[in-house]
């Protein structure tokens, strides 16, 4: 790249997941790379926190991912060996429900399709198998071994310090109140100074629909609740593999083998309140934990006994729960990465070795056309607009 005059090449806003392995990808290129995040580093105020998250690659979402599912994989053993620091543990994968639901159907879909190692067992199996679960006798389960535990502010960190050690220059605590295409590159202005360059990333999380108000995208910001609770017996949940339950109405909940603490995560995916990430309630009422206890403790019983914590977390969500990861359609010097739906996470590394394509080829040899902010259930309609 040329260079902006006095500038960088690339800006990035935001340095949560996406954007933290963003600017670890474009300074890993040789390129001049300026971060900007609001708060500080591996924060808990967005959406890349709470110890651990779940990655699959029998992916009931869409067969479509899956390509991008393996090279994650690839990338966060890579990640782990770079930064020096522990980001995934492969402790496999069960997803719980019935044969025709989306959770067993879908997983089964892609399995099939991209030819993912698995199993499908039925419910005197799965007991047999994880005698921790408790299906009913019509429920199935599909079984894969490349699933496990990422850990949010480990891969923060780890990228953070990826892009420092490449050259990048991050710059936390300082809030962007606005951006500008000038033609010739982008001006970025914060609270702090104004900063240009060649290209801008936009990760900017749940504050998406602020930083990229021009393009109008129907993203909404969902308030969810992690849980923590001590199983009857840590021991049996040590290592276990995680999980996704699709119960009644279809209605999905997860967790995990117990942590370095003994206690167990659990968490529903879908239903969160919509929510402003300015000010959003981040106390969790003892009904939300009644409810969550009560759904787990059908299905996993031992995992709920005592309530130890929880903590909010938010989701910026798409109305087809698809990505949008592309060139703003209306400036070809500014790449996009929001929306992630509640499932991004998993997406970490990728998405950053997209970004960096786009925003020094203009690019990608990855298949991104399923998150194209152009696509019609992102085009707001008059009752939308109005």
């Amino acid at each position: 790249m040329s260079g902006y005059s006095g500038g960088y090449d690339a800006i990035v806003v935001g340095l949560g997941g996406m954007g933290s392995a963003a600017a670890y990808r474009l300074a890993e290129r040789g390129l001049s790379v300026l971060g900007l995040d609001r708060f500080g580093p591996a924060h808990d105020r967005g959406s890349s926190h709470g110890g651990s998250r779940i990655t699959r690659q029998a992916y009931f979402e869409d067969p479509a991912y899956v390509p991008l599912l393996q090279r994650a994989a690839e990338l966060w053993d890579q990640a782990s060996v770079e930064s020096g620091r522990s980001l995934v543990d492969w402790t496999g994968g069960v997803m719980v429900g019935r044969p025709d639901g989306p959770t067993v159907a879908g997983s089964l879909a892609s399995a099939r399709e991209w030819g993912l190692e698995h199993e499908l067992l039925e419910a005197p199996a799965i007991r047999s198998r994880f005698p921790q679960l408790r299906p009913s006798d019509t429920d199935v389960a599909l079984v894969e071994r490349r699933a496990g535990v990422v850990n949010p502010e480990e891969s923060v960190r780890a990228h953070l310090s990826l892009a420092r050690r490449a050259g990048a220059r991050l710059h936390h605590g300082e809030t962007v109140l606005d951006w500008t295409s000038t033609g010739h590159g982008v001006r970025v202005r914060t609270d702090h100074g104004v900063y240009s360059a060649d290209k801008l990333v936009l990760a900017p999380g749940a504050w998406a629909t602020e930083v990229i108000a021009d393009l109008g995208l129907p993203l909404q910001v969902e308030r969810y609740v992690q849980f923590w609770f001590a199983p009857d017996d840590p021991a049996a949940f040590a290592g276990h593999p995680v999980w996704i339950w699709e119960g009644e109405n279809d209605r999905q909940a997860y967790g995990f083998g117990a942590g370095e603490d003994g206690t167990v995560k659990v968490a529903f995916f879908r239903g969160g309140a919509p929510c402003d990430p300015h000010s959003v309630d981040r106390t969790v009422y003892p009904g939300e934990v009644d409810e969550i206890a009560t759904f787990v403790g059908r299905h996993v019983p031992g995992a709920v006994r005592n309530f130890v914590r929880a903590k909010t977390c938010l989701y910026t969500c798409t109305p087809d729960h698809h990505f949008v990861i592309a060139p703003h359609p209306g400036h070809d010097d500014v790449v996009l990465a929001c929306g992630f739906s509640g499932h991004g996470f998993k997406f970490v590394p990728v998405v950053g070795e997209i970004v960096s394509d786009l925003v020094a080829d203009g690019v990608t040899r990855h298949p991104i056309g399923l998150f194209d902010p152009t696509r019609p259930a992102l085009v707001r309609t008059p009752e939308h607009v109005a």
